[in-house]
């Protein structure tokens, strides 16, 4: 059975690279451009096993959907990672204070990624 995966990316080719990549293992991936439309593709399916945001994107930033998402019982316990070039210390620690499951830094291992993907999203669903 697959996991529905949400990737938010304003930069279209990494968002084509982590969808390739997690849809190698058990996933779906929906791949939205900014942090708008990844809330609206939550609000069509609060089912969301796992999402992956990008730190700076037009609109909402990975920040901002990261802190609605904790702010609505709905998604307050979906796994989120964030990826993002700016690795920033301060950006990390605010990440993680919203409540970021892991913080991944451009450039990332895409194999990394699907394990890491892989392990949060089946312990969610009680795979394991």
């Amino acid at each position: 059975m697959t996991a529905h995966v949400l990737v938010a990316d304003d930069e279209p080719h990494i968002g084509r690279i982590i969808q390739t990549k997690l849809e190698q293992g058990p996933f779906h991936v929906t791949l939205v451009p900014d942090g708008t439309e990844a809330m609206r593709v939550m609000e069509d399916d609060p089912a969301v096993a796992l999402v992956v945001l990008d730190l700076m994107m037009p609109g909402l930033s990975g920040l901002e959907v990261l802190g609605r998402m904790r702010a609505d019982a709905r998604w307050k316990d979906t796994p989120c990672i964030i990826l993002t070039a700016a690795g920033h210390d301060e950006q990390r620690a605010e990440a993680l204070r919203l409540g970021a499951t892991d913080f991944l830094t451009k450039p990332f291992s895409p194999k990394r990624l699907l394990a890491r993907a892989t392990e949060l999203a089946m312990h969610r669903r009680g795979d394991n």
